[in-house]
């Protein structure tokens, strides 16, 4: 008798089973390359929505600063951590905050040293700006210039650990537009908007607004008035109380 024929469908894996390993690498392949097309033509207004909607919700300005800026801003977050020291080192926070090149043009340094202060307070510290170069007299609309400064300051604020106060002050001349109270809280509120533009997070500020109160010079005198005039950006420092 003659020997019998194996069977076909004997034992052992098909000849052509890696046919099917293939295909499915294959077809991974294809979707891949379409997911690469489709993203590829997508608007880019519609990727800027996506990247602001992801800062806005991490609270921190998008990574446009290369390394100096974030060396310079780093120093000085932890020059501003010690209050007590502020008073030796005012101009080294000053050059850290607005070197020239950040300046606008129709701010000088002599200016900005007239128009800007940086005082302890129980809290913390509060950068001090006055009038001269944020709003007109009697307005309350942030002029160019100070929305330049206020970006800087922005990029501070997305670094530092704790709360930050806006509170805004006038002197004790009454305006015939609005009253102090009016005034001082719209200032505080113009320079608390154009931060949170800045894609930093809302729930980081509280802002208040004192009028004529808490006056840091005379009122009897012009230089007094033009100091007292100002808004204080009050960086908080958790677990501190200076005295």
């Amino acid at each position: 008798m003659g020997k019998r024929k194996k069977s076909k469908g004997g034992g052992g894996p098909p000849k052509d089973g890696w046919l099917v390993t293939f295909s499915d690498l294959v077809t991974l392949l294809l979707t891949f390359f379409v997911l690469l097309l489709s993203m590829s033509s997508l608007d880019n207004s519609v990727v800027k929505d996506v990247v602001s909607v992801f800062t806005q919700s991490t609270g921190f300005l998008g990574a446009s600063s290369n390394v100096k800026i974030e060396d310079r801003f780093k120093l000085l977050r932890d020059i501003l951590q010690k209050p007590w020291e502020i008073l030796d080192k005012q101009q080294r926070i000053i050059d850290l905050l607005f070197p020239d090149e950040v300046l606008p043009p129709e701010i000088t340094k002599s200016t900005l040293q007239r128009n800007l202060e940086i005082l302890k307070r129980p809290e913390g510290v509060a950068l001090v700006l006055h009038d001269g170069i944020l709003f007109r007299p009697g307005a309350y609309q942030l002029l160019p210039g100070a929305k330049a400064l206020l970006r800087q300051i922005a990029i501070l604020i997305s670094i530092w650990p704790a709360p930050v106060n806006i509170a805004g002050y006038t002197d004790n001349l009454k305006s015939r537009k609005m009253d102090n109270y009016t005034l001082s809280s719209l200032r505080a509120l113009a320079v608390l908007e154009f931060l949170r533009e800045q894609h930093i997070a809302p729930e980081r500020f509280s802002v208040s607004a004192y009028g004529p109160n808490f006056p840091i010079a005379d009122n009897k005198t012009p230089e007094g008035r033009k100091r007292n005039r100002r808004v204080e950006i009050l960086l908080k420092i958790n677990g501190y109380h200076y005295l």
